[in-house]
């Protein structure tokens, strides 16, 4: 199965923490939401596999993606969204979520497109957010 994957990610307090090439980035206390995708047809670029690496904990994976390193210093991971889809739609995603944000990590899980991050911060979730 191809598609496009939330995570949802929360940081207890700020914290410093290193993302590869990106170097050390400042992360406030507050809810990250990592939007990617995976377009593979089968093996570990399905969208299933891809979540599922995600969520490895940090020994039994390699860090590659700029979401390991957030995950490996970050274990709570909140919610988990799979949208099923043949289409790319990581970039819509990431643009409409920024448009609703407190602020986003730039350059973060955005090297292979044009967007700004697929990183987004919000500072608080309300109800209505989850409905």
């Amino acid at each position: 199965m191809k598609g496009t994957y939330i995570l949802v990610i929360y940081i207890k307090e700020d914290k410093k923490i290193p993302v590869g090439s990106l170097g050390i980035i400042p992360f406030k206390k507050g809810y990250y939401f990592y939007i990617g995708s995976a377009m593979g047809i089968s093996g570990s670029a399905t969208l299933i596999n891809r979540v599922k690496r995600h969520i490895l904990p940090p020994e039994k994976k390699k860090t590659h993606w700029h979401i390991d390193y957030l995950l490996q210093e970050t274990p709570l991971l909140i919610r988990i969204y799979l949208i099923p889809s043949s289409q790319r739609l990581e970039c819509i995603i990431a643009q409409e979520l920024l448009n609703i944000s407190d602020g986003f990590i730039e350059n973060f899980g955005s090297s292979d497109c044009n967007c700004v991050s697929h990183l987004v911060y919000l500072k608080n979730l309300n109800d209505q957010f989850w409905r």
